[in-house]
């Protein structure tokens, strides 16, 4: 029976959870989700789970921080005047905002803090700066 290697394009189910156990992400309601090792499309800690699995295998792993989504940048933190935002938009914190760059690069963030004046978005991942724990099974080697 093969093992995955670098450059497989695999199928796997997954459930992603917090060191709090809370589910965050999963497959198992709909089709497992398909990628190639190697082309940087996952986290890194979710490909080196992967390499050597079989078909059926299933394991869970343990992925820091510094291989899943990075440290929290203070740097990605910006300050918006009120002013910028939409007359009909009530920010609150947590919402999703999409800001557009001249060149039509879109930037997700979210909002961290609503002031009377100005709000604070962030622009980290959601999952930035947590310890992530992940199932995986494997399901299929292409």
């Amino acid at each position: 029976m093969s093992q995955v290697k670098e450059k497989d394009t695999v199928k796997v189910h997954y459930t992603g959870k917090l060191n709090n156990g809370q589910v965050f992400d999963s497959s198992l309601e709909r089709e497992p989700l398909e990628f190639t090792l190697g082309e940087g499309m996952l986290i890194p800690g979710f490909e080196k789970a992967v390499i050597d699995m079989k078909v059926n295998d299933k394991k869970t792993v343990e992925i820091p921080v510094n291989e899943a989504y990075g440290d929290v940048q203070k740097e990605l933190f910006h300050k918006v005047e009120k002013a910028q935002l939409p007359q009909d938009m009530e920010p609150q914190v947590g919402l999703g905002l999409v800001s557009k760059g001249e060149d039509g690069s879109e930037h997700q963030f979210r909002i961290a803090e609503v002031n009377e004046d100005h709000i604070v978005v962030d622009g980290n991942h959601p999952l930035a700066g947590q310890d992530l724990v992940f199932d995986l099974e494997l399901v299929e080697i292409k």
